[in-house]
């Protein structure tokens, strides 16, 4: 399955988890009910994944975690948050660069629409 299919199906299920709860929770409620989703369907779903930094000849390992990473290929970052701001786009970028990985998600679910909470973002690797 490539990024872009698994992301649709990502997109499906955070709109899913959305609807059912609304706006305003806590992100890590809306992580489990996403995880849920994306299990129920087969898809390999591991949460809280660590994500060293290498430095020159250094790696350094400062607690940096993805929140769910999809068939080891998508990454989500997510958020309940007002706003998303440059920084929550940095972080995604950070993880896709040094996971080298291609396809990243920002969920934000504070949103009254969830298609307004999405943005997707590729890594030019």
């Amino acid at each position: 399955m490539t990024e872009n299919e698994i992301s649709s199906i990502i997109i499906g299920c955070a709109i899913e988890v959305h609807s059912a709860l609304g706006p305003g929770l806590l992100e890590s409620a809306y992580q489990q009910c996403l995880i849920y989703e994306l299990e129920k369907i087969r898809l390999g779903v591991e949460k809280e994944v660590k994500m060293p930094i290498t430095y020159k000849e250094i790696r350094i390992h400062q607690g940096y975690r993805i929140d769910l990473l999809v068939e080891k290929k998508v990454v989500i970052e997510l958020k309940s948050v007002d706003s998303i701001i440059d920084v929550h786009y940095a972080q995604l970028l950070t993880y896709l660069k040094f996971g080298e990985y291609k396809l990243g998600l920002l969920l934000n679910f504070k949103t009254k629409l969830m298609k307004h909470g999405i943005r997707r973002m590729v890594n030019n690797l």
